[in-house]
């Protein structure tokens, strides 16, 4: 008998295997003048820009971990975006020394070669309204745009509510979920909206990194210099923030030249996390603002 031929096999269609798009972020340590920060950086490799916008430069509130403004940095999903924890706070390691507005503007300075950024929009939060302030004066030649979010001109300011600002100073609102819980409106004020998502984002800074921080502002103010600010500038303030109260954006608004000033409506301090939509349209449409006519004059 004749042996029977083996039916050739099928061969399986091949299929194109899929590349797996990037993490948009970037997290490295980073070390300049001694000092070594932890770094993030979002969608800042070749490509992941398109549009071609100006990388976001943002300086955090006092204490916090670049885990909190996350979902900030996540929703502006158009742009760059790059923030660190200051020394002691999050993932940078402890100061060693004290350090004060002058020295930290010159390391984000040299973090901006090293990333290969000559140009930046600038926004601040809180502690980090005055560091975006100072870092805009002293680098002028870095600087766009610039965002001041619940912040103040420094020691020419009108303090908040002292039940606020007595819980602000007691360590126990980034350890203790029950007490944030507790003085959650009489420190933020405004809405409690996103309250659950930020209190789980936080790492409590070191005492010294803290105290540090602290130290880094005192005494310090950028009032006489505001008005030779040439950038344009956004202010946006909460209408019942607790801790910096709504006057002091009127002061920011009469002392920086081209200048103009947002109240979020029911917002506290932390309008950024439960006024989350109106708070990037805003910013949104002042970054947007003549970007068009400059992409085409240049």
């Amino acid at each position: 008998m004749a042996a029977k031929k083996a039916a050739p096999r099928k061969s399986k269609p091949k299929t194109k295997s899929r590349a797996k798009k990037p993490d948009p972020l970037q997290v490295t340590m980073e070390t300049v003048d001694g000092r070594t920060l932890r770094v993030a950086r979002w969608r800042c490799r070749p490509g992941e820009n398109p549009e071609g916008h100006l990388p976001i430069l943002f300086f955090n509130g006092i204490g916090a971990n670049m885990e909190a403004v996350t979902p900030f940095a996540e929703a502006l999903s158009e742009r760059p975006f790059i923030m660190f924890d200051m020394p002691g706070t999050g993932g940078s390691p402890d100061p060693v020394i004290p350090y004060n507005a002058i020295i930290m503007a010159r390391i984000t300075d040299v973090l901006l070669d090293r990333f290969g950024v000559e140009k930046a929009d600038v926004v601040g939060v809180s502690w980090g309204g005055a560091m975006a302030q100072h870092f805009a004066l002293q680098h002028p030649g870095r600087v766009n745009k610039l965002i001041l979010i619940a912040t103040t001109a420094g020691m020419f300011m009108v303090p908040g509510n002292p039940k606020a600002l007595s819980k602000m100073a007691d360590p126990r609102r980034y350890i203790d979920p029950n007490y944030m819980e507790k003085h959650f409106e009489t420190l933020y004020g405004g809405s409690h909206k996103g309250k659950d998502g930020h209190v789980s984002r936080i790492t409590p800074p070191s005492k010294r990194g803290y105290f540090y921080q602290l130290l880094a502002m005192l005494g310090w103010t950028s009032a006489p210099f505001l008005p030779f600010m040439k950038k344009p500038t956004l202010i946006m303030m909460g209408d019942d923030d607790q801790i910096v109260v709504p006057a002091n954006g009127k002061i920011l608004s009469s002392l920086i030249p081209d200048s103009e000033l947002v109240m979020i409506h029911g917002g506290g301090h932390l309008f950024m996390l439960s006024h989350v939509e109106e708070t990037l349209s805003i910013i949104r449409e002042f970054l947007d603002r003549d970007e068009s006519e400059d992409k085409k004059a240049a």
